[in-house]
């Protein structure tokens, strides 16, 4: 067998920070560098494998994927609590496909629109929705003042609503266009 590719390497030397932005409003502060090195793991197995074409796309697509899983494990582990109840009197049917891709489609589009706030009141939004931290933890981690946080969280829900609201009523796959909310948000920054 040939010597393993040194290219991957390289980019994900030069990517690194890209990668760990990328997935800053996702996951948890201490969870970035691990989901980050796994990234490299998976892409320098593939690379073993086949030539990656687009290494920098590949990385930026699996540190994508493998945050939204580990929110998904993270999600699953909260509610794991859940099994210690008493058994239903009622035997719960599993999800139908369609109902799971539902699931999956309407996560993928709120993180959309999260992607599309601002980034203080995504900050605030996420640490609020995600973490469940309180105003008060949000405003000391963050060095804001809590009204600010109160302000950014209210905001992140109406342009969040309103974002997904225009999806779902077909109006437009850019909901940017659509919601005057999102679009000046972005140039007041």
């Amino acid at each position: 067998m040939s010597q393993p590719p040194n290219r991957i390497s390289q980019v994900f030397q030069s990517y690194r920070q890209k990668l760990a932005n990328r997935i800053r409003h996702l996951v948890k502060p201490q969870d970035i560098d691990d989901i980050v090195q796994d990234t490299f793991v998976r892409c320098y197995e593939a690379e073993l494998k086949q030539e990656i074409e687009y290494p920098k796309t590949y990385m930026l697509r699996t540190v994508q994927r493998l945050a939204i899983n580990h929110l998904q494990r993270w999600d699953n582990s909260r509610s794991e609590h859940l099994e210690d109840l008493d058994e239903p009197t009622v035997h719960l049917l599993s999800p139908s496909a369609e109902q799971e891709f539902e699931s999956k489609e309407r996560f993928l589009q709120f993180c959309r629109a999260v992607e599309q706030l601002p980034d203080s009141c995504r900050k605030a939004f996420v640490l609020k929705k995600v973490y469940g931290l309180s105003q008060k933890e949000i405003a000391e981690y963050l060095q804001l003042s809590e009204s600010t946080v109160e302000k950014h969280i209210a905001k992140g829900m109406r342009s969040c609503f309103s974002y997904i609201k225009n999806i779902e009523q077909g109006h437009s796959h850019d909901a940017k266009a659509e919601n005057p909310t999102l679009r000046t948000s972005r140039t007041n920054k």
